[in-house]
């Protein structure tokens, strides 16, 4: 068995595409995942699976969203190895000024291919610091990530991929709960 982490893009946000969280448990049951667990309400899942099929997962997940719950969500699927590598390779962390309650990882969909580092750049506020990397994006946002303007948004148009952030201590929070888990 192989032990999955999904992050789910803009569900429960506005009262918008909301699922309740014991549906979205019981839709990753019926599609066949085991040991399934949910972390707060913004669709993180973790699962697992007994073949190695990552983006065949990620699009069966969005596919069945959309059938059972009647909008398009974008799924991020990733493996605890994946997860720890970028947790381990957060470039902030080597500075032990930066308050870790500022730290967000914007994770995305696939490997930025052609993109312009000094127009997303030139969107930081004061105070504000990025690192683009092969499957994530690192934030620091003293001013918090509500004042931003290098949001998934403008992160999925400028690397011309899916992304979806979580704060530092969901990011961590995920891979704890992943590698507690035992395949049944």
């Amino acid at each position: 068995m192989i032990t999955y982490i999904s992050i789910l893009r803009g569900i429960n946000v506005s009262g918008k595409k909301l699922i309740k969280m014991e549906g979205l448990r019981k839709m990753y049951e019926n599609l066949g995942f085991c040991n399934i667990m949910t972390y707060l309400q913004s669709g993180n899942v973790i699962f697992t699976d007994k073949d190695a099929k990552g983006n065949e997962i990620s699009e069966t997940i969005t596919r069945q969203i959309e059938n059972d719950f009647g909008f398009d969500v974008p799924v991020i699927v990733m493996t605890i190895d994946t997860m720890k590598q970028i947790i381990d390779d957060n470039p902030f962390l080597k500075d032990s000024d930066k308050d870790i309650n500022f730290l967000h990882v914007t994770f995305l969909s696939s490997k930025p291919q052609k993109y312009d580092l000094n127009i997303i750049e030139d969107k930081k506020l004061v105070g504000e610091e990025i690192f683009v990397s092969d499957n994530a994006v690192y934030l620091f946002c003293p001013n918090g990530y509500g004042q931003t303007k290098l949001t998934n948004n403008f992160l999925e148009t400028k690397l011309k991929v899916g992304a979806t952030t979580r704060n530092w201590k969901t990011t961590n929070h995920l891979l704890k709960i992943a590698q507690e888990i035992v395949p049944k």
